[in-house]
């Protein structure tokens, strides 16, 4: 059975894409609040049960954010556009995953070794996907961005700093193991307390805004 347009109140009509941007819009939002506060636990309070519940949080809201952008990148390079969204949800079901994972042996520690406590996580090694993976489509999105009428060109700009720290974050974490060295501080702070938290917000007003030719 076909999907029937909601009429608004003044008459309106609203497709079954511009309800779903509408919801992807407020999910970036969320997603913005949680990254923040994923920071404020990891950095600030080294709160290890909320550290993961919000990182779980942020990979599950993202999912809607990056399928919405998506389906309005496609329209400007339909494969590249495919490519960057596998790898982004890819990215972002690490975190799901990864958080998961953290919470669930939070939450009931299990009876292993310091050895193998430092092990990285087999889904997740040293951030590959939360990090990595996700930073290398995040780069693609950035760039379709720029190409794009239905964002705003600065957006674009926004995207590649926030990709770069990513991937930065990617290559200390692999090469560096020590947490408190300056290479995984300072991408860590600049890529939680400002650059994804505006990039997700700047999204969600975009999304929520309808397709407006920028």
């Amino acid at each position: 059975m076909a999907v029937q347009p909601s009429v608004g109140r003044v008459g309106s009509i609203v497709t079954p894409t511009e309800s779903f941007e509408r919801f992807a819009g407020l999910c970036a939002i969320i997603t913005s609040i949680v990254g923040f506060l994923y920071a404020v636990s990891f950095i600030v309070l080294h709160n290890v049960l909320l550290n993961a519940l919000f990182l779980m949080l942020g990979g599950l809201f993202s999912l809607a954010v990056l399928t919405a952008v998506y389906e309005r990148l496609k329209e400007t390079h339909a494969t590249l556009a495919l490519w960057a969204f596998l790898l982004t949800i890819v990215g972002a079901l690490g975190i799901l995953i990864h958080g998961g994972y953290d919470l669930a042996n939070t939450l009931h520690p299990p009876a292993i070794s310091a050895a193998q406590m430092s092990l990285p996580n087999a889904i997740d090694p040293r951030g590959l996907l939360t990090f990595g993976v996700a930073g290398l489509g995040l780069f693609c999105i950035a760039w379709l961005v720029g190409q794009s009428r239905l964002f705003p060109h600065a957006l674009s700009y926004l995207g590649y700093i926030l990709a770069v720290l990513l991937l930065i974050l990617y290559l200390a974490r692999l090469i560096i193991l020590e947490p408190t060295n300056l290479l995984i501080v300072v991408p860590v702070l600049l890529s939680g307390f400002v650059v994804n938290p505006i990039w997700y917000i700047w999204l969600g007003i975009v999304l929520l805004r309808g397709r407006r030719i920028s």
